[in-house]
């Protein structure tokens, strides 16, 4: 088993520059971290192009068998423990690390599905990594981002999403008012989320909705108010004038689902 212990190494330089957005661009890649995460990415068929395994968790015996023989079918690569520091994102790493080839952002749109969720300059990585999650939960296949969102490949954003980043298309808006436009052409409403939304949440009818979360301080921009159809926003009984914009999300996806399983 050859061990690569150069930080010099062309395998290792190009990993390490998968850290920038730009090169997670250039070459269609990124990386995920974590055991879990890479059993994830095997369970979905995902295209996993590399898998980097840390030589000192083999020696120390700290990885389960059934997971080595799982990966054990891909292109492995082993490094030297300061190697490996140098490729992971994480404080306490386990020792492996995957390369997976991005989906294609190419895609149409799916209009067959009850509601899409649209992030317009989302930030926080946290906050797009837990609205991912929370898409997949409530059984949603993709979400549309604007450019002036963070990138959906961040490795923070991948780790928040515990997996669901393979089963949620992540689709790219070059012009988000535009790509309204066009959405609003197949029947569907746009429903901006606001603080002076004349609508609640509840009162909203969840068929054919595209329902857009804005900024986590500036809200949805004024170029898309202008664009939607209505404002809706969230009853508040105390004294908070907003939520996080992951749980308002949460919120506004799980009145969705309370209405499908009680069929109201």
């Amino acid at each position: 088993m050859q061990v690569i212990t150069s930080k010099d190494n062309e395998i290792i330089k190009n990993i390490r520059k998968l850290k920038e957005k730009k090169y997670r661009d250039l070459n269609n890649e990124y990386i995920v971290e974590g055991l879990k995460l890479i059993e994830e990415a095997i369970e979905e068929n995902v295209k996993i192009k590399k898998i980097v395994i840390c030589e000192e968790c083999l020696k120390d015996d700290c990885m389960d068998q059934k997971i080595l023989y799982k990966i054990s079918k891909y292109d492995c690569i082993y490094v030297s423990s300061k190697i490996f520091g140098l490729l992971t994102d994480v404080v306490n790493p386990q020792g492996m690390l995957a390369i997976i080839e991005k989906e294609s952002t190419e895609d149409k749109i799916n209009f067959a599905e009850d509601i899409i969720v649209v992030l317009d300059g989302i930030q926080d990585p946290g906050n797009l990594g837990t609205i991912l999650r929370t898409v997949d939960s409530v059984g949603l296949s993709q979400i549309i981002l604007s450019k002036t969102s963070v990138d959906a490949y961040n490795p923070k954003v991948v780790r928040s999403t515990m997996g669901a980043i393979f089963r949620v298309k992540i689709i790219e808006a070059e012009d988000l008012s535009q790509t309204l436009k066009n959405m609003k052409k197949h029947k569907f409403k746009v429903v901006a989320t606001s603080l002076a939304g004349a609508e609640s949440l509840y009162d909203m009818d969840y068929n054919k909705k595209v329902i857009v979360i804005g900024n986590e301080a500036k809200g949805v921009s004024k170029e898309i108010l202008e664009v939607s159809d209505s404002r809706v926003k969230i009853p508040m009984l105390g004294k908070t004038e907003s939520l996080n914009a992951s749980i308002a999300t949460g919120v506004i996806l799980y009145e969705y689902v309370r209405r499908k399983v009680t069929k109201i």
